[in-house]
């Protein structure tokens, strides 16, 4: 019986010529295209913006991202408004943190950049007790001895029992 053998299909080149190994990351593709690579330097200095703002506020900047940064003026993205406005309080503190680690920030401007989030679907199911346990629970909460420490429980279970008799709309 002959064993099947597998041959990879041709890798296929995306508008350029590339010799040697194929592309394995983002960066790797942009240094790859000599158009892309026009975009590395501006790619690298972001990111490193990004992580130094993430250093400076961890806690709120996670939500954040960096729009733009051009002649000295950094444009935050914040996802809501609520979250902007605890940003700004925070502004100088990130500017002088920055300032330190050596980017030349003369101001920063916030962005609400609102994206809209499809919340997810929740089926929920009604509970129905069959009569039995109805009846069960009625006459628990009526052999339970009428004391203090039980008179908690001896009302939710007479709400209960009410609740789930009771004819729905």
């Amino acid at each position: 019986m002959r064993t099947p053998t597998y041959s990879p299909a041709p890798r296929r080149g995306y508008g350029f010529a590339r010799s040697g190994p194929a592309v394995t990351g983002a960066t790797d593709f942009l240094r790859g295209n000599a158009t892309m690579a026009s975009l590395m330097p501006t790619v690298t200095r972001l990111a490193a913006l990004q992580k130094d703002c993430a250093k400076a506020l961890p806690a709120m900047f996670e939500h954040c991202d960096i729009l733009q940064f051009e002649s000295g003026q950094l444009v935050l993205a914040t996802p809501n408004a609520a979250l902007a406005a605890k940003l700004k309080q925070q502004l100088p503190k990130l500017q002088g943190e920055l300032e330190r680690k050596g980017w030349q920030i003369s101001g920063i401007k916030l962005k609400v950049q609102v994206i809209k989030s499809i919340a997810p679907i929740v089926h929920t199911r009604a509970l129905v007790l069959p009569e039995k346990a109805m009846s069960a629970l009625e006459e628990l909460s009526t052999a339970l001895p009428a004391s203090k420490q039980n008179e908690q429980l001896i009302a939710a279970l007479r709400n209960m029992v009410r609740h789930h008799r009771e004819p729905k709309d």
